[in-house]
């Protein structure tokens, strides 16, 4: 009778304990494939569907933070990002001013190659019979366009950032890629209420067990403890996601003050959080890397090309018109076009420098800290909860499960 205090402790420590490990862990799909259970399982309950590896037809485990990546990535731009700051907010806290300079010192180094690639190829015997002072002098000339250029970019950048720039599919896209990023915002934010659910089981356990040694003195039969176990493991579960999340506002009953853990450490956690999308997902290489490559990229390339055209035309200054009659109109557009297309790569590839990104980072972590320490305590809640609501009773079943078997191995060493 006197261990089962004990045993109760231990097994309410190791179920919660447990509990975060499976939410976390591993960090890929492992297990089984089932054959035919994919096209199956969109018929199943939805709540047997949420369970990690089903809809993939796997029978294992994946965490269930990183399988849900995809999620992760939506709600935290729904119920963070998009209300911390839009697109062009956080385009201006990159400081368009710097990319520009950044632009021009890479940019520099790279037209003069530009042009003569261009030029050789479009139209060789022209180029290579221009004496090589009115060679350079078009070089010249294009490299004096470029400042205006550069920034007319950047500016332009800047007035049609939201059509541009999706950032909800920018960082679902990111986190998908990169799932150790959901397991990171989790962990980094919300690392002192993980351990408090631990540490809870264990005590919480140990006090369940103490009046469970009258019920099984009022009730010896051998179902009493697995039962008990059961309740015991259901209870300690709920209650510590209970206390971690509410109440939402602080409330007083009696002499204590009720308040969700999680929080009450608002602003402690808004700059963790900041610093981990600032850092990681919401970046200069992220931004820059979308706007080439995303899907609309499109619109961003046609944007600079029409932007770098007229470069062409300022070179060539007021002889412009004799050269197009010399090339002809055809490759002279011709040259113009290519001019354009290759300079698009050279004008943004500077953005997705790690270190430049890194560099710029800290005015939007400062931003992302500051809206997030005046967002509302229900949306703050949210911001994790959300990602991991539907996915609670599989932890609160965990519980459940692990304190029926924990009744059974007390009765299997100590009998009835």
């Amino acid at each position: 009778m006197l261990t089962i205090p004990v045993f109760s402790g231990i097994i309410g420590y190791v179920t919660n304990w447990s509990g975060i490990w499976m939410l976390f862990n591993p960090l890929r799909f492992r297990g089984v494939r089932v054959p035919g259970l994919a096209p199956m399982a969109a018929i199943l309950p939805r709540r047997i569907q949420q369970i990690p590896g089903v809809m993939q037809g796997g029978v294992g485990w994946q965490g269930i933070i990183p399988s849900r990546a995809a999620k992760m990535g939506s709600i935290a731009v729904d119920k963070g990002i998009a209300k911390l700051g839009s697109p062009a907010e956080f385009y201006a806290q990159l400081e368009p001013d710097k990319i520009a300079e950044r632009i021009l010192a890479s940019a520099d180094r790279d037209i003069h190659d530009l042009v003569e690639r261009v030029m050789l190829r479009e139209h060789p015997r022209l180029w290579e019979s221009l004496p090589p002072r009115v060679r350079e002098a078009v070089h010249q000339r294009v490299r004096q366009q470029l400042p205006d250029i550069v920034r007319s970019v950047t500016d332009r950048i800047g007035e049609n950032i939201d059509q541009l720039l999706d950032i909800k599919l920018m960082v679902i896209r990111h986190i998908e890629e990169h799932p150790e990023l959901s397991n990171r915002i989790f962990l980094e934010v919300g690392r002192q209420e993980l351990q408090f659910i631990i540490r809870f089981g264990g005590v919480f356990g140990f006090l369940c067990g103490i009046p469970t040694i009258f019920l099984v003195e009022a009730f010896p039969h051998w179902w009493v403890l697995p039962i008990a176990g059961t309740v015991i493991g259901y209870v300690t579960n709920w209650l510590a996601i209970w206390m971690i999340f509410e109440p939402i506002e602080p409330r007083k009953v009696g002499p204590l003050r009720l308040h969700g853990l999680f929080l009450r450490r608002q602003h402690e956690a808004a700059d963790v959080y900041a610093e981990v999308i600032a850092n990681d997902i919401v970046t200069m290489e992220n931004i820059g890397d979308e706007l080439l490559h995303g899907p609309r990229s499109d619109r961003t390339r046609r944007m600079i090309e029409d932007a770098l055209r007229p470069a062409v035309d300022r070179a060539t200054g007021f002889a412009r018109g004799a050269v197009r009659v010399a090339v002809g109109p055809r490759e002279y557009d011709a040259i113009r076009d290519s001019v354009a297309t290759e300079g698009v790569d050279y004008t943004m590839t500077p953005l997705t420098d790690p270190e430049f990104s890194r560099q710029q980072s800290t005015r939007v972590r400062a931003l992302i800290a500051e809206r997030m320490r005046e967002l509302p305590a229900a949306d703050f809640s949210e911001m994790l909860r959300t990602a991991m609501r539907e996915d609670e009773w599989l932890l609160v079943l965990h519980g459940a499960v692990l304190g029926f078997g924990a009744g059974l191995v007390h009765l299997a060493i100590f009998g009835v």
